[in-house]
């Protein structure tokens, strides 16, 4: 009888919660992801009485490195508020999230694309370069660098480092726009000789 009444019980607070899940389209630590948009989101959601932040995730390929982030939300509403997904939307596009992101009212499964940003990935080679290159060469040049050329003014570093190769995380208001402006010195400076330059956002 107890497995029982709680399975009901279960069911019944189901039936009365209300869940949305957000995928974010960002390659962004789990530390960075609490500082740049759970911490964020989740004083605005209880701000303006829409509910609460109540976990998050971070998900990696195979090669460790980061592919996306998921955050759960809470609403305060049984019924879905198509104002409040809106405003948790727009919320999160200010916060700088990435295009190709999405949200889920779990309720109805319905799902909602968005973002604003576009990212860049530069994949530096770390193991088939010369010895004197990786000796004489400063990774916190580069970053600092991209930074300035694309005018990042953003003060957390994106980064994942594999066994063959590093990837810098940029993002912007253009794809086109942040690759033309690095290029010259993605061609000139020896540590990113024969590097990589992807479009993941």
């Amino acid at each position: 009888m107890n497995f029982i009444k709680n399975l009901f019980a279960k069911q019944k607070k189901n039936d009365i919660e209300n869940f949305i899940v957000v995928t974010l389209n960002d390659k962004i630590m789990p530390l960075d992801r609490g500082e740049i948009y759970e911490d964020p989101l989740d004083e605005f959601l209880k701000a303006n009485e829409i509910g609460e932040v109540t976990g998050g995730g971070t998900m990696q390929l195979k090669s460790g490195e980061l592919e996306y982030s998921d955050l759960e939300i809470k609403l305060n509403s049984i019924e879905i508020d198509e104002n409040n997904i809106l405003l948790i939307i727009k919320k999160l596009e200010e916060l700088g999230a990435p295009k190709g992101s999405k949200l889920v009212i779990e309720k109805t499964d319905k799902e909602i694309t968005f973002g604003k940003k576009e990212g860049l990935g530069l994949y530096i080679d770390g193991q088939n370069l010369e010895p004197e290159v990786y000796k004489n060469s400063d990774i916190n040049f580069v970053i600092s660098e991209i930074k300035r050329l694309t005018n990042d003014s953003s003060e957390i570093t994106k980064y994942w480092e594999g066994e063959s190769e590093t990837a810098l995380y940029y993002y912007g208001n253009s794809y086109t726009e942040m690759k033309q402006s690095i290029i010259e010195f993605i061609n000139s400076y020896p540590l990113c000789k024969g590097a990589k330059i992807k479009q993941i956002a």
